[in-house]
Parts: C-alpha cells; sequence; structure tokens
C-alpha cells in the first residue's frame, strides 16, 4: 500500500471518528428544535410561510454564525497543545490576569449542568417517537409513564456501562453517527424536494422580518428555542483532544448539510399542502413515510444514546481538569479500558444518572425539558468568548480587532441568553440552579486554596539541615523508615511548609536515611511528564519537583521509582542495599510517605467569611477520595497526621495562675 493510500486511510478513520464523538449533542437538535419553535408559536396548525421561512432562516444563520465562524474557524485555533474545551482554554490564559478563573468556573459549572440534561432531554425526545408507531400504540398505548420508563431504563444502562470503558461500542459510533446524518440528510431532501421555494430562507432579510414581525408570537425570544440548534458547538471544541481540527474541519460541512436538509425538509412538510394537525406533532418524526417510523425512533435513540455518551465522557474529562486545576475538591479517578486519556469518575458517574433520571421523572415530557435545556449552554459560550479574547491578546491580535471580533459573537450570544432567560420560571431554573450549586463549590475550593496559600510561612530546609542530619544519626531515636517522602502542596526551592519540619523534627521524630520532599506542579500543556531534582548538597535532603500535565495520572510512588533510579545511576544518592528481601540484589531501600491533612482550629484568627468558606470546603474535602488513592499511594506505607490549616494563626490564650490558700 502506497503511502498516499495510507494517508487516506487514517484520514477517513480519523473522518469516521469524529463523527462518532463530536457532533452527538448537535446531530440530535433535529429531533427537537423545529418541534419546541412551533410549539411556542401555537402548534403546527397556527404556522405560516412568512414564518415558517423566518424560523429556518434563523436556525441557519445561528449554525453559520456560532457554530462554523466562532467554533469551527476561531476557536479550534485556541487548542491547547492539541487540547481543547473552556479549562484548556484557562489554562493557556490564566497567567494573564487572576480574575479569568471568574468566566472559566462559570462556563464549566454551567457545561456541567448540561451533561445532566443533554440525556434526559435526547433519549426522552427520541423514546416519544414510538407514538407515531402503530404498533406499539396498539400495544402499550399513548400513556406518558410508558415513554419515562423505557427512557429512564436506557439513560440507567448507560450510566452503568460507564465503568467498563467504551472500547467496544465506541467503534460503532462512528458508523452509526455517518448512518444518521445520512439519514437526516436525505429524510430532508425527500421532503425539501416538494417544495424547493423553501431556500430562499438562507436570505437573512427572513430571519430579520421574522424577529421583528407581530405574528411572531414570542417575538426575540423565539430565539431561545432557535439556539437549541447550535447547542453542541461547545462540545465540539471541547473535543479537540480526541480528534484533532483537521478531522472536524472536514468534516463539519457535511454534518452541517445533513443537518440543514432536515431543517429545510421539516419547513417543507409544514407547508406543504392538505397537512391537518391535530394535538402535538414532532415534524421529525411526522415528515417521515409510516413505515420507516420505528427505523427512524430506533436511529434516533441510538444517535441519542451516543450523544449522552459524549457528553458524559465530557463531563468526565473536565472534572478532572477542574481538579487537576485546583478549581474542584479531588475525585476517584480509574482508567478503564485502552483507549488514551479514557477515565471514569464514580461520583460524577453516579451524579449525573440521579440528576438526569429526577428530570426526566420531574419534567415527564421532552416538550418541558426543552425549557431549561439551552439557557446554561448559553453562559459557557458567552465564557469562552472572554476567555477567547484573552488569548487573541495574548497572540498579541491588536486590541481593536480582538475587541470587535469577540465583541460580535458576545453580542449576539448574549441575546441568546437574554431570550432563554425567559426560559427559566418554565424549567430553566433547574439548569440554572446546578449550574450554580456547581460554581459554588469551585469557588469554595478556589478561594479556600487562596486563603491557605496566604498564611502560609514557608521554612528553609538549609536553615534546619544540621537539625536533620543529627536526627538521622541519633542512635536514641527509632528509625521511622529507610526513606521518608512528605508531599507538599507548596513547595519553592529549599522553602518548603513549615507543617513539614513541625511533622519532622518537632510533633514526632522521624529518623531516617534520606529525607523527600515531593511537590507536584499542574502544568499548561496537557501532557507533560518532567521533573527537578535537588539534593541539596548531601546525601540524605532530596527535594523534588514534578510537573504533570493537567491530563497526566499523578502516581507519585510510579515516578520516584524512576527517579530513586535515576539519581543512584549517577551517584547522587547511595546505593541502599537491603539485607532482607524477595528481590535478589535489591539495592533501594523502603519507603514510607507522609501526608499532612490539615483541620480548622477553633482559635483560629478568621474572618467570618473566610472561616465559612474554609469550613466549607472542609465539609466538601469528606467526599473526595484520599490524597494516598489520588497519589496511587493504595498500596504503599503511608502516615496520616494532622496539622490546623493556619498552622501560624493560632495565639496562645492568657490564663493566670491562681495562689494555692490553706482553704483550698
Amino acid at each position: 500500500m502506497s503511502n498516499q493510500s495510507k494517508f487516506n486511510k487514517r484520514r477517513a478513520a480519523g473522518l469516521l471518528v469524529a463523527m462518532g464523538v463530536v457532533y452527538g449533542d448537535i446531530g440530535t437538535s433535529p429531533l427537537y428544535v423545529m418541534k419546541a419553535i412551533v410549539t411556542g408559536q401555537g402548534g403546527l396548525q397556527a404556522i405560516d410561510e412568512h414564518f415558517m421561512f423566518g424560523a429556518v432562516s434563523l436556525v441557519f444563520w445561528t449554525m453559520t454564525l456560532l457554530t462554523t465562524i466562532k467554533y469551527v474557524l476561531i476557536a479550534l485555533n485556541a487548542d491547547n497543545h492539541g487540547e481543547g474545551g473552556i479549562f484548556s482554554l484557562f489554562a493557556l490564559v490564566r497567567h494573564r490576569a487572576r480574575w479569568l478563573v471568574i468566566p472559566a468556573m462559570i462556563g464549566g459549572a454551567a457545561l456541567l449542568a448540561d451533561g445532566a440534561l443533554t440525556p434526559a432531554v435526547t433519549v426522552t425526545t427520541a423514546i416519544e417517537g414510538l407514538r407515531d408507531v402503530p404498533a406499539y400504540v396498539q400495544l402499550f398505548g399513548t400513556s406518558q409513564r410508558t415513554i419515562i420508563l423505557i427512557t429512564l431504563g436506557i439513560i440507567t444502562l448507560l450510566f452503568m456501562l460507564q465503568r467498563f470503558g467504551t472500547n467496544t461500542i465506541g467503534k460503532l459510533f462512528g458508523p452509526i453517527m455517518l448512518g444518521w446524518f445520512t439519514f437526516l440528510g436525505i429524510s430532508g431532501l425527500v421532503n425539501l424536494s416538494q417544495d424547493w421555494t423553501i431556500l430562499r430562507a438562507l436570505n437573512p432579510y427572513y430571519a430579520w422580518l421574522l424577529l421583528i414581525s407581530p405574528a411572531n408570537k414570542m417575538g426575540i425570544l423565539i430565539l431561545g428555542s432557535v439556539f437549541l440548534a447550535t447547542t453542541g458547538a461547545e462540545a465540539l471544541y471541547s473535543d479537540l483532544g480526541h480528534v484533532g481540527k483537521t478531522n472536524i474541519r472536514l468534516s463539519w460541512p457535511y454534518v452541517k448539510l445533513c443537518l440543514l436538509l432536515s431543517y429545510f425538509g421539516q419547513a417543507a412538510w409544514i407547508l406543504g399542502p392538505g397537512q391537518e394537525f391535530q394535538g402535538a406533532v414532532n415534524p421529525f418524526f411526522a415528515m417521515l413515510p409510516a413505515n420507516l417510523t420505528m427505523a427512524a425512533v430506533v436511529f434516533a435513540t441510538l444517535a441519542a444514546i451516543i450523544a449522552s455518551q459524549s457528553l458524559i465522557s465530557g463531563s468526565f474529562t473536565l472534572v478532572s481538569e477542574a481538579i487537576r486545576l485546583k478549581l474542584f475538591p479531588r475525585l476517584l479517578t480509574t482508567y478503564p479500558g485502552k483507549a488514551v486519556g479514557q477515565m471514569y469518575l464514580p461520583v460524577i458517574n453516579w451524579g449525573l444518572w440521579g440528576v438526569t433520571s429526577i428530570l426526566v421523572i420531574f419534567f415527564q415530557t421532552s416538550e418541558r425539558m426543552e425549557a431549561a435545556y439551552g439557557l446554561a449552554i448559553t453562559l459557557t459560550m458567552l465564557m469562552t468568548t472572554t476567555l477567547i479574547y484573552a488569548f487573541m491578546r495574548q497572540k498579541r491580535v491588536p486590541v481593536l480587532g480582538a475587541g470587535l471580533l469577540t465583541g460580535f459573537f458576545a453580542m449576539i450570544e448574549l441575546i441568546f441568553l437574554i431570550a432563554s432567560a425567559a426560559k427559566f420560571w418554565h424549567g430553566g431554573y433547574v439548569a440554572v440552579g446546578l449550574a450554580l450549586v456547581i460554581f459554588v463549590v469551585m469557588v469554595v475550593w478556589y478561594r479556600g486554596e487562596q486563603i491557605v496559600k496566604q498564611h502560609n510561612q514557608p521554612l528553609s530546609l538549609r536553615q534546619y539541615q544540621d537539625q536533620l542530619a543529627k536526627l538521622r544519626d541519633d542512635q536514641t531515636v527509632d528509625k521511622f523508615q529507610t526513606n521518608v517522602v512528605f508531599l507538599t502542596s507548596r513547595m519553592n526551592g529549599d522553602q518548603v511548609e513549615r507543617k513539614v519540619l513541625y511533622s519532622i523534627l518537632d510533633k514526632w521524630p522521624k529518623r531516617a536515611d534520606v529525607y523527600w520532599f515531593v511537590n507536584v506542579t499542574i502544568t499548561d500543556e496537557p501532557y507533560t511528564a518532567e521533573y527537578t531534582v535537588d539534593t541539596l548538597a548531601t546525601d540524605y535532603l532530596v527535594t523534588v519537583k514534578l510537573y504533570l500535565g493537567f491530563r497526566v495520572r499523578q502516581d507519585i510512588n510510579r515516578y520516584l521509582r524512576t527517579i530513586v533510579r535515576d539519581l543512584m545511576a549517577t551517584g547522587r544518592l547511595a546505593s541502599q542495599r537491603q539485607t532482607y528481601s524477595v528481590t535478589p540484589g535489591r539495592d533501594v531501600g523502603d519507603f514510607r510517605f507522609v501526608i499532612i491533612e490539615e483541620k480548622l482550629e477553633n482559635g483560629s484568627q478568621l474572618s467570618r467569611l473566610d472561616r465559612l468558606v474554609i469550613e466549607t470546603k472542609l465539609a466538601i474535602k469528606k467526599y473526595a477520595t484520599t490524597p494516598a488513592k489520588w497519589f496511587g499511594l493504595e498500596f504503599s506505607e503511608v502516615t496520616v497526621e494532622t496539622v490546623p490549616i493556619l498552622f501560624n494563626g493560632i495565639p496562645a490564650l492568657p490564663i493566670t495562675e491562681k495562689k494555692c490558700t490553706g482553704a483550698d
């Protein structure tokens, strides 16, 4: 096979993967966008030609301006060493200004809330298509309760499968979604061919005319429903690292064409002659021949499952990045399957399942769920635009150019946000509430880190070098371990946290041959794995700074093995021959890791607000994973100690000695 043939084969495979990974969310939009638009107008019977032309024109230009231009052409350039998404973008620009953490947290919280809404909306909408299947109606009737039970069953199964990874079924996602988009395109084209005049809606004049027309019962609020056509754009950017920008840009034209054909086809069917509408009708299913409805429901359900899978996997990645950027508590993370970067967070998985299931039961119908859908994602898009402006300025784009471009998109998104805000009391409060809870957790975690950092008073290891050398040789003190490793959250050169030296010298004198001080720094690049080491001109003090990417597992024990062997190989660390060992010729001694946990002391001098933040942070921390599990130390010797969270902030209390008298 020639090199060109191999390249073409790899490119085709890449495009197929992009189909299955990137477009799940936006690819299921035709199931509910047109239905939401016509429902807001008063039903299909209230639709006329002018309204339909304007609605389709709004959908077309929304997809073109936001999805195609902003995300596919502009946002994909803001990649962090091949990674995308709001936290990857924040990692790129966070050093420009401290306040940029605020839009990052707002956008991340809103996107995570969307991860619970998407499965509820898409799967319910797909299953509701069964009402158009005569055989189903004969067996089960038209009761919504049956629809809900089927939806809950599918959603539960989907979340149960997450712990096993998606390697096997993931290979089917691409072909299924390619078939789905082709089905959308062909079914839309068949109906569009009955009335080509609907293509006049490509003219933006019809979109403007509808917005100012008194016949439009919703006015500008119709944009809240139109926006649903582009909700998957943010997910498209977030999945950049899985498929690459080239594959997204090459596959998007076909995806967009198929989506537009479906929207235009639904519009042509609605305006078709002799149509009579009774009750609620979903144009997507209604425009299909009766003998294809069951197949369409199955196809739509598969597409909805894939869309949900993409959002669930995206939520895992989003939370993982937030954890490593110290914006979220550490949660137990496992890595099922063989796919690079694939992860599973049990707390997030079952939390999403619980929220999604409650949403299905609470809202009952997809029509009511659509009222909650879209509001959260408009916030994420607006926050992404803010960070893109910072990125463009970082790339030395002139202020005027960066401001005009991002200002244009911000204005559009702000209009969509206002329109979507009208949904607040119709269900949007659920999305806002979810996002707010997540945002509060992020704020508490971030601010808590800042408070502790402000009160931290580091000490120099060189200043206590003599004491450590004396302790090392003091035979009157029982030996604690050959190598004792302290994991420190803050270390600069030979400066370590006071609590570390207090643990060695004061709290419980720890005699060891070698004292290790290890600090992990999260880099702005996703897959960095580097370290620096300094022995301070000794053979018993070692400071190690690990530089790990925000998508790299923090298996401290395994990294330390490599570092120890490197130091021994270069003669910077003496060999530690072991008399007793199952490993012949073992020259590395035993290790014990010391983890110092911080507790809030009643007497600490904090403001009421800061104290509330710290108390809340510690309460949240109870549900996080232990440091030992997070750093991969489950099978290592670990000692956990506790110190006051503000080690130097507890003043002594005055007390007077009572003089004893004979009467006493």
